[in-house]
C-alpha cells in the first residue's frame, strides 16, 4: 500500500493541472531579488561564496519553503514563475538562481571536476563519448540525472534565460506510477530492477577509473522508494565491458520504458523565460523534444542547472 506522499506523487497526465505545478514569485520576493542585485553591483562577489544569510530573502524564502514541500511531499514539481531575467546580467541571473537553490538545500558538484553551475545550451559538439545530450539541441529520452551515483542529486533545478526558438517541450512522469505499474503488470520483472545493473558514467571520474558503476533502479531507502532511470546509460555500460545485459534485464527494461513513454502518464509544457523548474530527481524523471534555436545572437535556448543533495560530501560523487 502506498504512503499518503507516495499516493500524491503516483500521478496520471489527466490528475494534473498546470496550476499544480506553478508557484507564483510574488512582488515581495522579486523586490529582494533585484536588491541582492543592487548589492551585488555594489560590492561584487563570486557567485559560489554567496549564501542566503548575506541578503534579507524572507519573502523568497517563504516561496521556496512551499517549492520545498512540492517537491518532497507532493507532486515533485514545481515551476515558480517568475524572474525577471532580462534586467539583469548573466552574472546577476547565476547569482540569483544560486541563491534560490540553495534555499531548498545543499548545492553540489554536477560534474567530476567540480563545475557547480551548468549550462544547459547547444555548444554544437557532436555526440559522442563524454558529450551529454543536455549540450545538444537533440531529443532526450525520459532519465532522472546521474544515476550512476551512489548519491545522485536529489533536486534539479532548471533557470530559463531564453527558451528555444522550436521545441524544447518540457516532459515529466513520475516514477512512483512507474513502478507502481510495472509492479502490477510484471511482478517478477520489477524485482530484478531492484538488484545493482551496469551504469556508463559518461567519463565523469578519474582517469584511471573504472567506466561504469553498479547501482540499482529501484531501491528503498529510510525515506522511501529511490529511483534511478536511463535505458541509454545501461545499453551504453554494455559496450564498455565484456559483460552482456542478460535477458531478464532486457525484458525488464523493455517494460518499463513502455510504461514510462505512455502519453497518460506523462506532463509536458514549454519552460518560459524567467521561469525556475525544480523536480524531485530521485523519485521523477524528465526529457525533453529537440529544437531548433533562433537565429538572433543572444536569443539561442540558455538554461542554468543546479543540483541539491544534503547528504554526502559537496563533491560530484558525494
Amino acid at each position: 500500500m502506498l504512503t499518503s506522499n507516495a499516493e500524491r506523487q503516483a500521478w496520471y497526465r489527466n490528475t494534473l493541472a498546470p496550476s499544480d505545478w506553478l508557484v507564483p514569485l510574488p512582488a515581495a520576493a522579486v523586490a529582494e531579488c533585484e536588491e541582492v542585485v543592487r548589492e551585488l553591483r555594489r560590492e561584487p562577489l563570486p557567485t559560489l561564496l554567496l549564501s542566503a544569510e548575506q541578503f534579507g530573502l524572507s519573502h523568497c524564502r517563504e516561496v521556496m519553503a512551499r517549492v520545498g514541500r512540492q517537491l518532497r511531499e507532493g507532486i515533485g514539481l514545481a515551476v515558480i514563475d517568475k524572474l525577471p531575467v532580462e534586467r539583469f546580467s548573466l552574472e546577476e541571473n547565476q547569482a540569483l538562481g544560486w541563491l534560490l537553490g540553495s534555499l531548498l538545500g545543499r548545492l553540489v558538484a554536477q560534474k567530476w571536476d567540480g563545475t557547480m553551475v551548468y549550462d544547459v545550451r547547444d555548444t554544437g559538439k557532436a555526440l559522442e563519448y563524454g558529450v551529454r545530450r543536455s549540450v545538444t539541441n537533440l531529443d532526450l529520452q525520459f532519465h532522472t540525472d546521474a544515476p550512476w551515483l551512489a548519491l545522485p542529486p536529489e533536486l534539479v533545478g532548471l533557470v530559463c534565460l531564453s527558451p528555444a526558438h522550436e521545441g524544447g517541450m518540457s516532459r515529466f512522469v513520475s516514477m512512483v506510477t512507474v513502478h507502481e505499474e510495472l509492479k502490477r503488470r510484471h511482478p517478477a520483472l520489477v524485482r530484478r530492477l531492484y538488484e545493482p545493473v551496469s551504469w556508463d558514467r559518461q567519463a565523469e571520474h578519474a582517469p584511471d577509473d573504472a567506466k561504469v558503476s553498479r547501482q540499482p533502479v529501484f531501491e528503498q531507502t529510510a525515506r522511501g522508494l529511490h529511483c534511478r532511470y536511463n535505458q541509454s546509460l545501461i545499453e551504453n555500460a554494455e559496450g564498455l565491458t565484456s559483460t552482456r545485459l542478460d535477458d531478464e534485464v532486457r525484458e525488464a527494461l523493455q517494460a518499463m520504458r513502455g510504461i514510462t513513454d505512455s502519453p497518460e502518464l506523462c506532463v509536458e509544457f514549454r519552460i518560459e523565460k524567467g521561469q525556475i523548474q525544480y523536480l524531485n530527481n530521485r523519485l521523477f524523471a524528465h526529457s525533453r523534444t529537440p529544437f531548433r534555436d533562433s537565429d538572433v545572437p543572444g536569443q539561442q535556448r540558455h538554461l542554468i542547472r543546479l543540483w541539491n543533495r544534503d547528504e554526502g560530501r559537496q563533491n560530484f560523487h558525494g
